[in-house]
């Protein structure tokens, strides 16, 4: 990599992402109001969700062997060429008056199958990049999610001009064209061959040996099983938020797209200086009491504004204290799964992970649309805010949390930064070597 120069490969790698993270973010927009539009029914706007959601979770399980061992570049590139076609077949087909519910459910399908071991490839991708180019892991993952805010800030915002001005459906040919430009992107900046190492024993194994072993590590890891569950109920209560509740703000009580785009882009915005704070002092702040209080900040107070029909300016205020809390949250995730997962088995671990946080997404679509059409939007977003709330509290009462703040091998954080710091005779702070052997560099992630 370093005759490509391996700074270009990773800021590359980073602009990629924000690219298709541009797309995405249109797409989340537009599709829950297009289906609302067409058919009025907050049910099918669930069902949406759920078709994209399923068969992102199983592909995203089924290509972590598949991205260990065919590349994460590869994989990424071939997902994101695929994607240009199924995405951009939807406002092509809606305008030509051939597109019928089930055919779009079918084409959301496809599309969810392929970003889930699209988005884990190039996730897979990070530690490798972040060792190549010598630049410390938590601020590869601050950066890392401050470009998925602002691309999900300016994705959302430009969703709320595109559908005003071209519609829902038109919206999404944006989505298809950041899928192109962002494989363009990722094969000019990362060289081919950019892998993670193999281990060696792995040579030859079936795939459901290889599947099996990210399997085990995963659920030996009592950090990363609570992180996995606590994210996958978080993640069902912020599906029925952005792909019902916010819709149905929307359209019955705020005026339509603009306070849709305004709401997701301020909140997306503040995220974004969140996470740029993430990667520049995140390695100094407490990471238990830190991931504690974002999540709380982060959770219901969003749900109740919303609730008590409060004034749009103050919606957006407190959707923006909910964003740069929940900025700090993913460079802190991102580093301790990264730092705790040895490299050949990033791929599988990473996809597994995230996959079973994805796993309960696609209920959230139905539980939102059956909590609003049987007992109204402002009971549906207390029940759901006071969900968030419980969940949220797990990390103050669970004492596996607390490991947070310690390495993989129970050093204190602290400790183990002074010691690097000494063997190199300097002061710049690194982090020890993680499982497996894998050498790391210290800090500064959807």
């Amino acid at each position: 990599m370093s005759a490509r120069g391996p700074r270009r490969s990773l800021y590359g790698w980073l602009a990629a992402d924000g690219v298709s993270l541009v797309g995405t973010r249109v797409s989340m927009v537009a599709l829950p109001l297009f289906v609302l539009t067409t058919t009025g029914s907050p049910q099918k706007t669930g069902l949406v969700a759920v078709a994209e959601l399923v068969p992102l979770v199983l592909l995203k399980v089924l290509g972590g062997p598949v991205i260990d061992r065919a590349g994460a570049r590869a994989v990424a590139l071939t997902c994101d060429g695929a994607s240009v076609l199924v995405v951009g077949a939807m406002p092509l087909l809606h305008d030509a008056g051939v597109l019928s519910f089930p055919a779009f459910l079918a084409l959301v399908a496809v599309a969810g199958g392929l970003r889930g071991p699209g988005d884990a490839a190039k996730h897979a991708l990070i530690p490798t990049l972040s060792a190549a180019a010598a630049v410390p892991m938590e601020r590869v993952t601050g950066l890392s999610a401050t470009v998925e805010r602002t691309a999900s800030m300016l994705g959302a915002a430009l969703a709320g001009v595109l559908v005003a001005v071209a519609g829902p459906a038109n919206a999404l040919l944006v989505d298809a064209a950041s899928f192109g430009g962002s494989a363009l992107v990722l094969a000019w900046a990362v060289p081919a061959g950019t892998r993670g190492p193999r281990e060696a024993q792995e040579e030859g194994a079936p795939y459901g040996e290889r599947l099996r072993a990210g399997w085990r590590f995963l659920r030996g890891d009592r950090v990363l099983v609570g992180i996995t569950a606590m994210v996958a109920l978080t993640n069902l209560l912020d599906v029925a938020w952005s792909a019902v509740l916010v819709p149905v703000w929307g359209v019955e009580r705020a005026g339509g797209a603009g306070a849709v785009g305004a709401l997701f882009a301020t909140s997306a915005g503040a995220a974004a200086i969140g996470a740029l704070l993430a990667a520049a002092y995140a390695e100094r702040l407490p990471r238990h009491l830190t991931y504690l209080v974002c999540f709380l900040v982060a959770g219901l107070p969003r749900f109740a504004v919303v609730a008590f029909d409060a004034p749009l300016g103050w919606v957006l205020a407190v959707a923006g204290v909910a964003g740069f809390a929940a900025g700090f949250l993913n460079p802190i995730l991102g580093a301790v799964i990264y730092e705790r997962v040895p490299a050949h088995l990033v791929g599988r671990v990473s996809s597994l992970s995230t996959a079973t946080c994805f796993a309960l997404m696609p209920l959230g679509g139905l539980i939102g649309g059956f909590l609003v059409a049987s007992a109204g939007l402002g009971t549906a977003l207390l029940i759901c805010g006071l969900a968030y709330l419980v969940v949220t509290l797990l990390p103050a009462v669970d004492p596996r949390w607390r490991e947070l703040d310690a390495t993989p091998s129970g050093r204190p954080r602290s400790s183990a930064r002074r010691s690097a710091a000494t063997r190199r005779g300097g002061l710049r702070p690194s982090r020890p070597a993680g499982r497996g052997g894998r050498a790391s560099r210290g800090r500064g992630r959807s």
